[in-house]
């Protein structure tokens, strides 16, 4: 049986986290996906929104995934000796680097572990940021249809 391993924050799921899921199951297996703790998503991305253990149960509920487990603090590569896997997935836009993970998974025994960078995936709202962005852009419209709003109803007043 072959073992995947992906991971990421997860903290607004959104169509690039299911296709990354889907890509990566189809590489192996079994896919056990490790969620990061708050702590390092600070460290590496932004701090979550969604708290570490809803995050886990709902990446867990996902189609593609068989196992989601939450990440180690301190140490990233310290999950690798529990999960051991056979191939690591990696989403296109992750910052980690192949060849270090490469390096820590021989460090640990696992050196016939495949690290893969998945494909980018292209769609309206394929990332967090692009949520958050579209999110603040509908507030700042709400707010402004507000004022106009507001606006009009002071003239029919004033009439």
């Amino acid at each position: 049986m072959v073992r995947v391993m992906a991971t990421g924050v997860f903290d607004l799921l959104h169509p690039g986290h299911i296709h990354y899921l889907t890509e990566a199951k189809k590489l192996g297996d079994e896919l056990v996906v490790v969620v990061a703790r708050a702590s390092t998503a600070e460290r590496f991305k932004h701090r979550p929104i969604v708290s570490e253990a809803q995050r886990v149960e709902m990446v867990a509920a996902l189609k593609p995934v068989d196992r989601a487990i939450l990440g180690n603090e301190g140490d990233i590569y310290e999950i690798l000796a529990d999960v051991r896997p056979d191939v690591i997935a990696l989403g296109f836009d992750q910052s980690h680097d192949e060849a270090r993970i490469a390096d820590e998974c021989r460090r640990r025994g696992l050196a016939g572990t495949r690290v893969v960078r998945l494909p980018k995936f292209e769609a309206d709202l394929d990332g967090t940021r692009r949520i958050v962005a579209r999110v603040a852009e509908y507030l700042k419209l709400e707010e402004r249809l507000g004022e106009i709003e507001h606006v009009g109803q002071k003239r029919a007043k004033g009439s």
